[in-house]
């Protein structure tokens, strides 16, 4: 017997966490609220590329940034990470589109980008099941309060966004949506 697919709405994940200051998240790629463009999926060829994005308005006393994207509606109690880049230095406030690259070739230096749910360590855009409710892509961006979280490549997404709950200064959210 096949599975239902519909399931309850997850609730927005950050919205579960400690309260802090907001600031500003934009991409000239994804719109707040907006399906998630092809080329950033993971559905065909010459996919997986990250967007870009740019953030501004954090505090002055940021240290590094944590940069992510999770889909909280996976199938599973545990939601899917595609991408966790940390070790941002507070001095970069952009990243390129494709910059979350495998080779990690457009990365900022210092950065650290880790394996997500795929194995990959990297960009993986969404994918969600055929015929699956419409998921939500948080893309979200930590000032933190640490030049660095200390994380090895290794490190799992899950392991290293639990992390960031005790230096998160401020936080920046982008939801961008994909359904197949």
């Amino acid at each position: 017997m096949a599975a239902n697919l519909t399931r309850p709405v997850a609730p927005d994940p950050y919205s579960l966490l400690p309260k802090v200051p907001d600031f500003s998240l934009t991409s000239e790629d994804i719109a707040h609220g907006e399906p998630v463009p092809d080329v950033h999926t993971n559905t065909g060829d010459d996919r997986n590329v990250s967007p870009q994005l740019s953030w501004s308005g954090f505090p002055q006393s940021t240290k590094s940034f944590l940069v992510s994207c999770f889909d909280p509606d996976a199938p599973g109690p545990a939601g899917w990470w595609h991408w966790t880049l940390a070790d941002v230095p507070a001095d970069v406030t952009s990243l390129d589109r494709g910059a979350g690259n495998p080779d990690g070739s457009g990365l900022p230096p210092g950065a650290v980008q880790l394996r997500g749910d795929d194995g990959v360590a990297g960009y993986v855009g969404a994918a969600p099941p055929p015929g699956d409710q419409v998921h939500r892509y948080f893309f979200v961006v930590h000032a933190l309060d640490t030049g660095s979280l200390g994380l090895s490549p290794d490190t799992m997404p899950g392991a290293a966004n639990t992390a960031v709950t005790f230096h998160t200064l401020a936080r920046a959210i982008l939801v961008g949506t994909y359904q197949r």
